[in-house]
C-alpha cells in the first residue's frame, strides 16, 4: 500500500517505497531513516550506475594498519523501475573488474514483500558457474571490506528504534585515506581529497538501537542532512565505545527531487582493529535515468562476465 501523506505510516509488507514523499513537516526520527533509506538506495531515481569511462572506474581501497593498501575495482548498476511488477521492487548488479574478486558477478533482487528475503546470484569465474545463495547475514563483510551487507543494502529502518537528539550544525570534513607515494597503483595514483562539502550544513543527529540481540554494535549515531537526507556520518558504539566510523561523500544530481543524490566516495574505519576501507567513485563514472535495457539484470549478464 503507498503512502500518500508524509506522516502516515508504512504498511509492513510495504516498507520504504520509491514512492515515499518528501516530508511537509518535521519528521520524526522514524522518519528521517526512511527518508536516508530512500537516498540510499536511489529511489529518486528510475536508475542509477557506477560505471566505467576509460581508465576512470570505481576503486576499492582496503588497508590493514601498518600494511599496503589492496585494491579492486567495480561496476554497479542498481534498477529501481519496476512501478508496474506487483512482486519486484528493485534489482542491483555488482560486477567486480580487477583484484581479488576479478570476474565475480552478484545480482540482487529485491521485493515489494518487505518481509522477504532478497535473493542473490552470484558468478563464480573460477567455476564458471552461477550459484545462487540466501540472503547473506547482515554483519557480513560486503566485498572484503569495512562496510557490511547492513551497511550497504540489508538493514531496514524497521530493524532499529529511533530516537531524534536534536539538531547541529556539522562541524568538520569527512575523512578519506592517505596513502603513501610508494603504495600507490595505477588505480590509486590520483585519490580524491577528503570532502569538507558537508562542514557547515545542518544535520539531524539521530541515535538508531539495534532490535538484534548480541550484535556487533548497541546503537548507531547518524548525521543526516536536514534537507536532502543524505547521511554524513555513522558512529557505531559497542558499551558506549566507538567502534566504527563510515563518512559518506555525497553530491546533488540537479534534480527537482532535493534526494536525488550521487556518491562521491565511502570511507570506513574499524577502531578496534585499524582496517580502514575507502570507495572511491569519480563523478566521470555516474549515470542515472539512462536508458539501460531490462536484460542488464539478468542471468546473461552474468554469464557473459569476461575474468
Amino acid at each position: 500500500m503507498p503512502v500518500v501523506l508524509a506522516g502516515m505510516h508504512m504498511s509492513a509488507k510495504a516498507g520504504v517505497t520509491p514512492q515515499l514523499p518528501y516530508p511537509k513537516e518535521s519528521p520524526t526520527a522514524l522518519e528521517i531513516m526512511q527518508q536516508v533509506y530512500f537516498v540510499n538506495h536511489f529511489y529518486a531515481l528510475k536508475n542509477f550506475a557506477i560505471t566505467r569511462k576509460g581508465r576512470k572506474i570505481t576503486v576499492l581501497v582496503s588497508r590493514t594498519q601498518g600494511k599496503r593498501p589492496t585494491t579492486n575495482t567495480l561496476e554497479r548498476y542498481l534498477n529501481n523501475d519496476y512501478a508496474d511488477d506487483p512482486v519486484i521492487k528493485a534489482k542491483d548488479l555488482a560486477i567486480f573488474r580487477s583484484g581479488k574478486l576479478r570476474g565475480t558477478g552478484i545480482l540482487i533482487t529485491d521485493y515489494d514483500d518487505d518481509a522477504r528475503s532478497q535473493s542473490y546470484m552470484i558468478w563464480l569465474p573460477a567455476l564458471r558457474k552461477i550459484r545462487r545463495f540466501a540472503q547473506p547475514a547482515q554483519d557480513d563483510s560486503w566485498g572484503g571490506l569495512d562496510f557490511t551487507f547492513g551497511d550497504v543494502v540489508l538493514r531496514k529502518p524497521r530493524h532499529e528504534t529511533h530516537e531524534l537528539l536534536g539538531q547541529e550544525t556539522f562541524a568538520s570534513c569527512l575523512h578519506g585515506m592517505d596513502i603513501p607515494q610508494q603504495h600507490r597503483n595505477r588505480y590509486t595514483r590520483h585519490l580524491a581529497k577528503e570532502s569538507c562539502a558537508p562542514k557547515g550544513k545542518k544535520v539531524y543527529k539521530v541515535k538508531s538501537t539495534t532490535k538484534f540481540k548480541d550484535w556487533w554494535y548497541d546503537y548507531r549515531v547518524n548525521y543526516v542532512d536536514t534537507q536532502t537526507f543524505a547521511d554524513y556520518r555513522t558512529e557505531y558504539y559497542k558499551n558506549d565505545k566507538k567502534i566504527k566510523l563510515i563518512d559518506r561523500d555525497w553530491s546533488s544530481l540537479g534534480l527537482e527531487d532535493p534526494r536525488a543524490l550521487s556518491w562521491g566516495y565511502w570511507y570506513g574505519k574499524n577502531f578496534i582493529t585499524g582496517h580502514e576501507s575507502w570507495a572511491i567513485v569519480p563523478k566521470e563514472v555516474v549515470r542515472f535515468n539512462a536508458k539501460f535495457k531490462p536484460s542488464l539484470w539478468s542471468e546473461r549478464t552474468l554469464r557473459k562476465i569476461k575474468r
